[in-house]
């Protein structure tokens, strides 16, 4: 494996032919991400491609047509995630990849261990909860306290699954999936006494890859964007291609808003945001959103379809925005609030508690 990076992925997946297609997205371990697609002929397909060292893919299988949207949205998707390297894989299934055996992969085997170890993927736990909620009867899924008691126990498997996840890497410190359980467990809000020891134990190769890199900057971020530190400092292009700076808006109250056009949840807070603006704009308030968009065409269709009148800016680089990652921005909407002193005096606000934070700041 280290004296080629080249990889291959061939399935069957019985007899289907067009429309039958598969999409193929997969990020490398350099931090680069890829898309591609193929028809799928007499069930047969192919996908050959390069790697660093370890890629990490989602495939999804249209078969009726309909596009990738549905292949991966829609409530029946036919859609696999897993971890591959550079081999030669080859997928084998009578209906479905859902249902294919994978093999010729010593990655995607140590990820179905690891998958083993800490109590399964996120899909799976999402699955159980939803057979849970399929076998209750109309009346329980109306009754508000048993949904809440299901609710729960899904949150529950989800916190028992992340400290597992801190268990393997702690003591699986060579191990690519060490790191990718570290980063897992992590979270968006870093525990930087728990997490920095792991991470320092962890191989120096893991350390140099774009998660590694990643996952640091996390652990950096959770210091410096710290309620009472000064905000981390930054330029990026607004929709024109003009660099803007933090620093710009020196002496106002600023929002930093991470968001992107294809989150539902940034765009339900969007109507919220354009009345918060307009009510402070003129007290001192501003706004600055970081998108994560790495489509123009689709950043720039959000902004005006919600009408938001403020500074945007991008470097339509995804997850790898530099800004989100100089935050140790996870998940969007994400916000940090600045104050006319360069101070950061508030995270994660959004809704009711973003309006009263502003009603005190500036009332």
């Amino acid at each position: 494996m280290a004296q080629t990076s080249k990889f291959t992925i061939s399935g069957k997946i019985g007899n289907l032919n067009k429309p039958a297609k598969v999409y193929f997205d997969y990020m490398d371990s350099n931090g680069t991400s890829h898309e591609d697609s193929t028809a799928v002929l007499n069930g047969q397909f192919k996908f050959t491609g390069e790697l660093s060292s370890v890629g990490n893919t989602r495939m999804s299988l249209d078969h009726t047509g309909e596009g990738k949207p549905h292949s991966i949205y829609a409530p029946n998707a036919d859609v696999v995630y897993f971890y591959f390297g550079k081999e030669n894989i080859v997928i084998n299934s009578a209906d479905s990849l859902i249902n294919a055996k994978f093999s010729g992969s010593k990655v995607y085997d140590e990820f179905q261990a690891y998958n083993k170890q800490i109590g399964g993927t996120i899909m799976d736990l999402t699955k159980a909860a939803n057979a849970a909620f399929a076998k209750a009867t109309p009346e329980q899924q109306k009754d508000s306290i048993y949904m809440a008691g299901i609710n729960a126990a899904f949150r529950k498997s989800i916190d028992v699954r992340s400290e597992k996840q801190y268990l393997f890497a702690k003591s699986n410190p060579k191990s690519y999936f060490a790191l990718v359980g570290l980063s897992e467990s992590a979270g968006t809000k870093v525990d930087v006494k728990k997490i920095q020891p792991v991470f320092s134990a962890l191989d120096p190769k893991l350390k140099q890859t774009d998660m590694g890199k990643e996952l640091l900057q996390r652990i950096e971020a959770a210091g410096l964007t710290a309620i009472g530190s000064a905000a981390p400092s930054f330029t990026q292009s607004d929709v024109s291609g003009k660099p803007v700076s933090l620093t710009d808006f020196k002496g106002k109250v600023v929002l930093v808003e991470f968001w992107a056009s294809w989150c539902v949840p940034c765009r339900a807070e969007n109507p919220n945001l354009v009345e918060q603006y307009k009510l402070y704009k003129d007290k001192g308030f501003e706004i600055l959103s970081v998108s994560l968009d790495n489509n123009k065409a689709a950043w720039l269709a959000a902004i005006e379809k919600d009408g938001l009148p403020w500074t945007q800016v991008s470097d339509l680089k995804g997850w790898n925005n530099a800004v989100g990652r100089l935050y140790g921005v996870r998940a969007v909407p994400q916000s940090f609030l600045v104050d006319r002193n360069g101070k950061v005096i508030g995270n994660t606000l959004r809704g009711e508690s973003l309006n009263k934070k502003l009603a005190e700041l500036m009332n």
